[in-house]
């Protein structure tokens, strides 16, 4: 490939061209200096120069297409041609490839150095270049180079190293990073790595009779990797339990843990839960990522009426506020969000968790042990004499524990916690079925906050979207006049890994207490209770509010659907 080189430095060509001033480039230049980055970066930091305008001009000198690459499928077959390391080294990325010709994408063509070191790592190719972006090329490089095939190199590794036995033995355990405990560590290492690349919430490792499944929920969806090395599941979770403090002699009973680690910068809590099946222990991995931090209930997703009762619900001095949903629905993320703004030097905060899932400054946090007898009920107990204006409950999970906050509620507390239930009209029933007396669930209880999760289309590749005929005729009942809106979806991306979503958004049903809902609750009357809720004048159901997202592009009529049907929620 002849190597398209400009005829100026890039500067002075930028100069002499008028698109910066030589004020401009002395100035970019002094900064190049001391950051030691390249000066179209620094340029782009100084604001002097979008990272549009550099990548047109680059391309229009060099005479060089600019591509976009966010949605184009790149097959495995081309982009492997350069590792990893050498791809973000270079920044470069192969899009197209055959035996006899490569298109690599770059963000900065003119790098004479790179284009020398990927002509000889593509040899005999004939090389041909592209001008691309560097986010698009940095996000494609954590997508396209997961660590699927390292996962597959290590594991079968491990099932040579185990070949002679089928079972891993106790005795081979050791803690020195050697021989078959080296690689265990390495798969263990990588499937972490790619788990946290991904954004993954949760890693499942689940032993098949022929086969591995090693799964991770993205976005709350899982997605499988299948190995055909089944010995090796026992060292794995063997080692996990070790990590997890877990006792590595017991494979009868469930068991649960955590502990920390540190991967790509990021601190991860993972809590352990073992539990044995037909073919061996299950493991499954929830992945907490603390550097991230709290969210604030703002960025949570909320909208903006329900956050401003929401917040008005949580200042008050007493009442029981419920936060419900199913498990991985966001409902311990909105209570500490609560927590974090409630959380004043002029308050008394104590909580009681199992587990405790994030460290919070000047907060009580109490850790559930029910091996000893510290359960929630014995907790909330001895809570409520250590003079709190404010108690957050991890869970209500039996008529015990209901009682005492609900009681701990009218005698001066503000008392927060969630509840396994569909939506909120059924959870203040639901708290009489546990077994409280009715006139107490009316006196103490405020609101109910109900949540679900549902998946944001990816902006990467949003387009206009047509409903199908079940679709639309499902809206229409619904929205008089849906034809007329436009709904989006995506098309799948570099960005998304080709599912059309990238992230979540929360959707809430807020209830709040009035005197006709109360009077129902005191009659252990459930139809009278669900009729005063849906006549509230402040409550919409979590379907309504999750099609008003779909309307506005947030998320697609599929997730509507998704959610309408698991709630029961005709609207």
């Amino acid at each position: 490939m002849k190597r398209p080189r400009l005829k100026m430095r890039l500067g002075d060509l930028l100069v002499h061209e008028q698109i910066i001033s030589e004020k401009e480039l002395e100035t970019a230049l002094e900064k190049q200096r001391e950051t030691g980055r390249k000066l179209g970066a620094t340029l782009i930091d100084l604001g002097y120069i979008t990272e549009q305008q550099l990548l047109e001009f680059l391309a229009q000198q060099l005479k060089l297409p600019l591509l976009s690459i966010t949605e184009r499928r790149i097959p495995p077959e081309a982009f492997k041609l350069l590792p990893e390391v050498q791809a973000r080294r270079h920044r470069a990325l192969v899009i197209e490839a055959d035996d006899s010709e490569a298109l690599v994408g770059m963000s900065d063509p003119a790098d004479l150095s790179s284009i020398d070191a990927i002509n000889q790592l593509l040899a005999p190719r004939q090389v041909e270049l592209a001008v691309v972006p560097e986010g698009e090329l940095l996000t494609a490089f954590d997508n396209l180079y997961r660590r699927t095939k390292e996962i597959e190199t290590f594991a079968s590794q491990l099932q040579d190293e185990y070949e002679e036995t089928s079972e891993f033995e106790l005795g081979q355990l050791s803690l020195d990073e050697e021989g078959e405990e080296a690689t265990v560590a390495k798969l263990l290492q990588s499937v972490f790595e790619d788990a946290v690349q991904v954004r993954a919430s949760d890693i499942h490792i689940e032993p098949d009779e022929n086969k591995l499944r090693i799964r991770q929920r993205i976005d709350g969806v899982l997605q499988e990797n299948v190995l055909d090395e089944t010995n090796i599941a026992n060292a794995l979770v063997l080692r996990l339990k070790l990590m997890a403090g877990l006792d590595i002699s017991e494979r009868r009973l469930p068991q649960d843990g955590r502990f920390n680690m540190k991967i790509r910068k990021h601190n991860i809590d993972v809590r352990v839960s073992t539990m044995p099946t037909q073919y061996g222990e299950s493991c499954v991995m929830r992945l907490l990522d603390q550097s991230a931090g709290l969210l604030s209930l703002e960025q949570t997703g909320m909208p903006d009426n329900i956050l401003k009762r929401v917040r008005s619900l949580i200042k008050r001095p007493h009442g029981m506020l419920l936060v419900t949903g199913p498990t991985g629905s966001g409902k311990t993320t909105t209570l500490y969000g609560a927590l974090s703004e409630l959380n004043t030097e002029a308050k008394k905060v104590i909580t009681v968790e199992d587990p405790v899932e994030y460290r919070l400054p000047r907060i009580s946090q109490v850790q559930v042990n029910n091996k000893i007898g510290l359960d929630f009920a014995r907790v909330l107990r001895t809570t409520l004499r250590q003079d709190p204006d404010i108690i957050m409950v991890g869970e209500m999970r039996d008529h015990e524990t209901v009682e005492i906050g609900l009681r701990g509620s009218i005698t001066g507390h503000l008392v927060l916690s969630t509840l396994h239930t569909n939506d909120a009209i059924t959870s203040a029933m639901r708290l009489i079925d546990m077994g409280a007396p009715s006139y107490l669930v009316a006196a103490a209880l405020r609101g109910i906050l109900a949540q679900r999760l549902v998946r944001r289309v990816c902006e990467k590749c949003e387009q206009s979207y047509q409903p199908d005929d079940a679709e639309q005729q499902w809206l229409e009942h619904l929205l008089e006049g849906s034809s007329k809106f436009e709904f989006k979806h995506g098309v799948g991306c570099q960005n998304c890994n080709h599912t059309g979503y990238h992230g979540r958004i929360g959707v809430f049903e807020l209830l709040e207490m009035n005197g006709e809902m109360m009077d129902a609750l005191r009659d252990n009357d459930t139809r009278a209770f669900a009729h005063a809720a849906k006549k509230h004048p402040g409550y919409q159901s979590m379907a309504s509010v999750a099609l008003e997202y779909a309307r506005q592009g947030v998320t697609t009529v599929e997730e509507v659907l998704f959610l309408a049907e698991s709630v029961e929620d005709n609207i």
